[in-house]
């Protein structure tokens, strides 16, 4: 006999879910629960009853000549025959149904669900805190609702309770924490329920089962309130730009490149982030800080060649939840100074009308223009900025001028330059031209 029902398991399985075969009940006080599963359990469906005591199983569409087993967590391989026909009286507690009719076997299983009522007595936090998850102590009988597929492979049918809670959630358009509710599904419990840590104080609430909430009879418990021991955080980092078509870059692809680099670092927290802190080092594993800040936004400029690191850390009230931000790497290269030695203004606007010099990572920059009587034409402490060759609104005549250059880069290096600038000037018609009136005022 066990040989036959293995072979009906096995046809069971190749037949599933051809038709949209059903069971029926009567003699039920509520409604049974029908649950959809998986096709690897050889199972047309699950029903939930209330109870199974003085039930009658209709399969729906049946013949006469129907004939009825039933399996337990054995299998089908070890099913027995029960009747024949559209119905039979339901078996005690949980049980598997295979039906054979016309050629074609359809398996259930049906649970009796007075064998796992869900009672709800306390929710407890832990006393043991756990920085990810937030563990709750529960007291009441909410196990998991096993049943067997025709092979006998155990498979757990989910009480779908809910676990919900407040907590904080990061936007990432506001750069800030908003309020947010949180929501898990509980399959089953027997002593702890856990859920993410909150990250605002709340309370977590347990509610249903499903099946209970299908008859109108939803369970809810409440927990004592929670602080906010958890800690999160998000940082960015954002540099200043700098658009002068005179400075060399660095290929770069990071934060970085010609000093001065000016940086923006922001840090948002959630709320249980009491201790914060951006720390700058440039040992990459911050054995040295170079320098700290508390505040959650600050801007810092790095004016020293090679790698500076830079990161931030939070942690709660206790120190117990300690939250490590990502390390931002600033790469600050080398210093370089070219100098021209000729431009044409008026010549061709937009072309060689400026004299500007090149340049990258200078930290300190100063530089003096003189006619070739001393006196001093153009000043600036900005590389960037360049001398148009004019003196007031007019520019000096053709020839040459003399400028004096002071700098350090960010690798220490100083630069002490000077020499000559040509002014060169053409003109339709001549070599070169200037005016007169403009030498005199340059003088």
């Amino acid at each position: 006999m066990h040989r036959r029902f293995l072979a009906i398991a096995v046809v069971a399985s190749t037949y599933l879910f051809v038709s949209a075969a059903s069971l029926s009940f009567s003699g039920l006080s509520l409604p049974a629960v029908e649950c959809f599963v998986e096709a690897a359990t050889g199972l047309e469906a699950v029903y939930v009853l209330p109870s199974t005591e003085g039930v009658t199983i209709t399969f729906d569409g049946a013949s006469s000549s129907a004939r009825w087993s039933c399996f337990s967590n054995l299998g089908g391989a070890y099913a027995e025959e029960i009747g024949t026909g559209v119905s039979v009286q339901s078996r005690h507690g949980d049980m598997g149904y295979l039906i054979e009719d016309r050629g074609r076997q359809t398996c259930f299983w049906i649970v009796d669900y007075s064998a796992h009522e869900l009672s709800m007595e306390s929710l407890v936090p832990s006393e043991e805190l756990d920085c990810s998850r937030a563990v709750l102590n529960f007291k009441g009988s909410a196990a998991d609702i096993v049943y067997y597929s025709i092979t006998g492979r155990r498979f757990v049918l989910s009480r779908e309770m809910e676990l919900t809670w407040q907590t904080l959630q990061f936007d990432d358009e506001n750069f800030s924490y908003a309020n947010a509710s949180g929501r898990e599904t509980i399959d089953g419990i027997t002593e702890t329920v856990s859920a993410p840590a909150p990250l605002c104080n709340t309370t977590f609430i347990l509610s249903g089962d499903r099946f209970l909430k299908a008859w109108n009879m939803e369970q809810s418990i409440e927990s004592p309130l929670v602080n906010a021991y958890a800690v999160d955080a998000n940082t960015r980092a954002t540099q200043t730009p700098r658009d002068a078509d005179n400075e060399l870059k660095d290929e770069n692809e990071g934060l970085g490149g010609s000093a001065p680099v000016e940086i923006l670092f922001e840090a948002a927290v959630s709320d249980a982030a009491i201790f914060r802190e951006w720390q700058i080092s440039r040992d990459p594993e911050f054995n040295i800080l170079e320098n700290s800040f508390n505040d959650l936004e600050f801007s810092y400029t790095f004016t020293e060649q090679g790698t500076t690191y830079v990161r931030f850390n939070a942690n709660n009230n206790d120190g117990t939840c300690p939250w490590e931000g990502p390390v931002y790497e600033v790469f600050v290269g080398e210093s370089k100074l070219d100098i021209p030695n000729a431009f044409s203004p008026e010549a061709s606007p937009g072309v060689n009308d400026e004299w500007k010099v090149s340049y990258k990572s200078l930290v300190r920059f100063e530089c003096h223009i003189f006619n070739k009587w001393g006196k001093e034409l153009f000043h600036t402490t900005d590389p960037a900025k360049g001398w148009d060759g004019k003196v007031g609104n007019k520019y000096v005549p053709s020839g040459v001028y003399y400028y004096v250059i002071k700098a350090e880069g960010a690798d220490g290096v100083r630069y002490n330059k000077a020499g000559d600038i040509n002014i060169i000037k053409y003109t339709p018609g001549s070599n070169q031209g200037s005016s007169s009136g403009a030498e005199s005022e340059a003088e």
